[in-house]
């Protein structure tokens, strides 16, 4: 009997890499002076999005990206997107998640990263780290080629992240069901890793992070019997 195909999905903020990426992004397309100028009237919903997700995240953080990204050309922003998320990885990146990573990959394991960010750049740690396919916010675009600021879809958080993952699993007319292995360190990967087979807590809070009673990655990487 064949052994089914094994697929493994990775979060990125915070997961792959230390920390968020999104405000750093939008830095780097425009200025600190104005994401901050376009934070400021959103104080009080990206609080409580942060605390607690749901609808406030997607609806803040989609009124951030108004404000900053409206109006702005989509093949500038591509090309600013690859320089930031390079630079980014290289920074920021995690080396003993991105270390599990590889081991997936090396094992022959459809990789995938799923992520809140923009597909923008997404598609960037697909290419760079050589990975299966990367599933991240779609961003609008208007007949002009330019950004809207809104999304194209949903922000792909929480039951997003799942059912994304599942469109995407689809997608690769696999002849059994695959078993899948989540990494993902917040709130938002919740429903990611309840519906994997091997989900993961990547998150470095340990017994006081939101995803403290899923397995640990650490944990899983000291074991005496680990593979990776």
């Amino acid at each position: 009997m064949n052994h089914p195909p094994v697929v493994a999905a990775f979060d990125l903020d915070g997961t792959l890499t230390r920390g968020g990426s999104v405000f750093h992004w939008l830095r780097f397309l425009s200025s600190d002076a104005t994401v901050a100028r376009a934070a400021l009237p959103l104080t009080v919903p990206l609080v409580v999005g942060a605390l607690r997700a749901g609808h406030w995240a997607d609806s803040a953080k989609e009124r951030l990206f108004r404000a900053v990204l409206q109006g702005r050309d989509l093949h500038d922003v591509t090309v600013a997107s690859r320089d930031f998320i390079l630079h980014h990885l290289e920074e920021e990146g995690r080396p003993e998640v991105l270390g599990r990573l590889t081991w997936h990959r090396d094992q022959g394991h459809d990789v995938v990263v799923v992520s809140a960010s923009p597909q923008l750049y997404v598609d960037v740690v697909v290419a760079e780290l050589s990975i299966a396919g990367g599933l991240g916010t779609r961003l609008a675009v208007d007949h002009r080629g330019r950004l809207t600021g809104g999304y194209e879809g949903n922000n792909c958080r929480g039951t997003e992240k799942m059912r994304r993952l599942e469109e995407w699993i689809a997608s690769r007319h696999y002849d059994q069901a695959p078993i899948i292995y989540a990494y993902g360190n917040s709130r938002g990967d919740r429903r990611l890793l309840a519906g994997a087979n091997y989900p993961f807590d990547a998150g470095r809070m340990g017994r006081w992070g939101a995803l403290r009673n899923f397995p640990r990655l650490a944990d899983e990487l000291t074991s005496p019997t680990s593979e990776a």
